[in-house]
């Protein structure tokens, strides 16, 4: 049975979630699973945008066939090489053997790497046209977000920016195709962040780039490669991008995340966050052994403030702690005040580590000395973790 969606009369989603995927690239957690969109265009020549992952090869043949009706493929756009929008190019094209491939140069390279075949391809270049009829695709090219090779497709016609990569959201659609079918805000902003920030996050300049070059096209739809397609409130979710590929933070708020053996950490971590809230300041707090890093990451794009709480361990930064803050480096974050609490029983030393993975960012800011205790923090030196609150409270 076919579960394809129309989003016009002439264009259909032949997409597929996947619910039993639990780690995204191998990597992020997604235990709402995701969608791997795909869509075809009906016209006088017909159009397939990209493919999708191995694990959902049948649903999504079956809805190509069905969608078609009988009509051969003219044209397969591929607009990202990765394996969960490349694995089934194959598929099609056997069974369509007449369909031409659409796609750049290094796009066409990394289908000879990927698949070692040759395939007849149709190479486009910026501003490049697919006439299919009424509806006329035109090619932009999108390096970095996320992989060098990425382009997005613009149907001139309806305004329609198939969107690659970006615009992305993990989470299945449940039967849901349009954001304005559900609530995105309570349930699925989260998980767009989250998405953004650790799959494209590092190119914000990147990401830029493409939002400047999308702002000169009429657009009235977005249709991602994971996640919904926009319809509606478009300026809504292209503001999103702006603050998070320009790494402003959403909120004056502070993120706290902490790596506590024995409890005593995690106190003094908990102490301030009281202190915070008693002031009025937003604060979330992490555990970094227990929530995922692509978690955390996400609220460190999200807040303007940060604490990094960890005990001493092997002589230096807690390991959990110390992969996190490697991560947070990698994603290139930047413009945040961070704070520092280390503990270590007989010689705390871990501040010192996370101020030199930390002071590889740009533009950060460190808000007062290192709180520094050895084991716990006893009640005749709660006024250190009063001046530390009162030292972020003045900065926000």
């Amino acid at each position: 049975m076919n579960c394809t969606r129309k989003i016009d009369d002439d264009i259909i989603w032949v997409g597929a979630d996947n619910r039993r995927l639990k780690l995204f690239e191998a990597v992020y957690n997604v235990p709402r699973g995701v969608s791997y969109n795909s869509y075809l265009l009906l016209d006088d020549k017909t159009a397939l945008i990209d493919t999708v992952d191995r694990a959902v090869t049948d649903i999504f043949l079956e809805n190509v066939e069905y969608a078609l009706g009988g009509r051969t493929l003219d044209y397969l756009v591929v607009q990202h090489m990765e394996p969960d929008h490349s694995a089934t190019l194959v598929d099609v094209l056997i069974r369509h053997p007449e369909c031409e491939v659409v796609c750049n140069k290094k796009i066409f390279d990394m289908i000879t790497a990927f698949k070692g075949a040759e395939v007849k391809a149709k190479i486009v270049k910026d501003g490049d046209v697919l006439e299919l009829g009424r509806h006329k695709l035109t090619f932009v090219s999108a390096p970095m977000v996320h992989w060098p090779e990425v382009m997005v497709s613009f149907d001139m016609t309806s305004g329609t920016l198939f969107s690659a990569d970006a615009f992305g959201t993990f989470g299945a659609l449940s039967g849901a195709l349009f954001a304005d079918e559900v609530d995105f805000d309570r349930d699925y902003l989260d998980e767009a962040r989250r998405y953004y920030c650790n799959i494209v996050g590092k190119y914000g300049a990147q990401v830029r780039s493409l939002l400047g070059k999308a702002s000169a096209l009429n657009i009235k739809r977005i249709c991602p490669l994971h996640g919904f397609v926009w319809r509606e409130n478009i300026d809504y979710y292209v503001n999103k991008y702006t603050l998070w590929s320009g790494y402003e933070p959403e909120e004056r708020g502070v993120m706290i995340a902490y790596a506590s053996v024995y409890g005593n950490t995690e106190n003094v971590a908990n102490a301030l966050a009281c202190r915070l809230r008693e002031a009025g300041i937003k604060c979330v707090m992490h555990d970094v052994s227990v929530s995922e890093h692509s978690w955390i990451i996400a609220d460190a794009f999200k807040y303007s403030h940060l604490v990094f709480a960890s005990v001493t361990y092997n002589g230096g930064v807690f390991v959990n702690m110390e992969n996190l803050l490697h991560d947070i480096a990698a994603h290139s974050i930047r413009g945040r005040k961070i704070a520092l609490i280390e503990n270590g029983s007989w010689a705390a030393v871990a501040a010192k580590g996370m101020t030199e993975i930390l002071s590889s960012l740009k533009d950060v800011e460190f808000v007062g000395n290192p709180l520094s205790f050895k084991s716990a923090l006893g009640a005749d030196r709660e006024a250190e973790v009063d001046a530390l609150a009162e030292q972020i409270i003045k900065s926000i």
